[in-house]
């Protein structure tokens, strides 16, 4: 359990960031109805964990530090305890609980949120919410952030509005010891399920199988979700990046792309291997197994501090260059045919060398700018050529310190022959 000193810590940074009379409202995610009365697995929203490590909905944090009474400088709001909601669902956090977890001496019941914020604003100039800012998510989608920002600005229409997004991004880029311990045990529990996985595999297994063997050994290592939707994918499957059916069988000469992670205390591990099915390489897989594998090296290599991941993405697209000619992908004549605009390596390889990993699998962060130590990325270099019904992608969770990327995964196989090794000692 990450302690609540952890969480003081976390507000104060953000409050020193704060001009003099600012408000930040951090609200919680909404319950996702998923069909009748029932609602999808609760996952807290991020910004709200790393600030007070509340993971109960209808939650808000507001911090007002330069407010002139005490009181109510810093408020946690929590949904009111009630014997109803005891007997369908379990006890809600009491104030003394939720005092506990959070470090917040000030707690208040969530349906009073709109009499108390009057109370706080008064003095406030600028007020800061947890709007998101990923362009990936549906602007649609009217979540509680949107609601109640929505709510102030039509309450408080004279205070200027500030976004919080960048705030949280620079505090969170930056990973402490707690979140890096947390980071190593989710990436511990991943190799536990990969050196299950590579005992099950065998020609006949479905991707599913892969999948109810992953996660049967996170919940017997304490771990109650994946980080993400993991992708396991066997043949041409492999070259769909977010392939996400996981129905079909794995067959004699196929290869199998397992792209997991487990997370522990909300923080992400990021793994992908991948196997021979038969649990031999053929030569033609063997040498696009071995061309990645460098490519994942060198990449290791060139994330440090002071590199970008943009900057790592061309490196690589330089090398990979090579790799692609000695594998019979294109000629050096095409090479020198192709247009700068649609390099030949995107062809197979498309996506980004790495992306940021903490609370989220794809965490804050900006690829065309420094890596720092302590930040935490991925590394993952692949090849995929669905004409060969292959893909093959090689991934872990990488530590940037001043001198070099750490590896938060050493103990998970990724040598050909370890893992040839591994696979025929069943």
């Amino acid at each position: 359990m990450i302690s609540r000193a952890f969480y003081e810590r976390n507000r104060k940074k953000l409050t020193e960031q704060l001009p003099q009379g600012s408000t930040v409202v951090v609200f919680s995610n909404d319950q996702m109805p998923r069909n009748g009365e029932h609602y999808f697995p609760y996952r807290q929203n991020s910004d709200l964990l790393y600030l007070c490590g509340i993971q109960q909905h209808d939650s808000i944090l507001i911090l007002s530090p330069s407010h002139p009474n005490p009181a109510l400088r810093e408020l946690l709001c929590v949904l009111q305890p009630s014997e109803f909601e005891a007997i369908w669902n379990g006890s809600l956090l009491s104030a003394d609980r939720a005092r506990e977890i959070s470090g917040v001496s000030q707690i208040r019941w969530t349906e009073d949120f709109e009499k108390l914020i009057h109370d706080v604003v008064y003095y406030s100039d600028v007020i800061y919410t947890n709007l998101s800012e990923n362009s990936k998510l549906d602007p649609d989608l009217h979540t509680m952030d949107i609601r109640k920002t929505r709510w102030m600005q039509q309450h408080f229409p004279l205070h200027r509005y500030g976004r919080l997004a960048p705030l949280m991004e620079d505090l969170r880029t930056i990973k402490s010891s707690e979140e890096i311990l947390a980071i190593r045990k989710a990436g511990e529990v991943t190799g536990d399920a990969f050196l299950k996985v590579l005992q099950m595999v065998r020609p006949g297994v479905r991707e599913f199988d892969v999948e109810a063997e992953i996660t049967s050994c996170f919940l017997r290592n304490g771990v109650r979700h994946h980080a993400f939707e993991p992708v396991i994918a066997t043949g041409a499957n492999a070259c769909v990046l977010h392939y996400s059916s996981r129905n079909d069988l794995c067959q004699d000469g196929d290869m199998l792309l397992i792209d997991f992670g487990a997370e522990w205390l909300h923080y992400a591990s990021d793994c992908t291997r991948t196997i021979p099915v038969s649990g031999r390489f053929t030569a033609r897989q063997r040498a696009l197994y071995e061309a990645t594998l460098r490519m994942f090296r060198k990449a290791m290599f060139l994330l440090r501090e002071g590199s970008t991941i943009a900057q790592v993405n061309v490196q690589l697209g330089q090398f990979w260059e090579k790799e692609h000619v000695d594998l019979g992908l294109y000629s050096l004549n095409d090479l020198r045919r192709q247009s700068p605009e649609a390099p030949l390596y995107k062809k197979y390889f498309m996506h980004n060398i790495a992306h940021f990993i903490g609370l989220d699998v794809h965490d804050l962060g900006h690829r065309t700018e420094p890596l720092k130590a302590g930040m935490v990325v991925s590394c993952e270099p692949g090849i995929y050529i669905p004409e060969e019904g292959i893909g093959i992608r090689l991934e872990t969770t990488v530590l940037i310190t001043p001198a070099e990327s750490i590896d938060l995964m050493p103990q998970i196989p990724i040598e050909a022959e370890e893992l040839e090794q591994l696979m025929s000692a069943k």
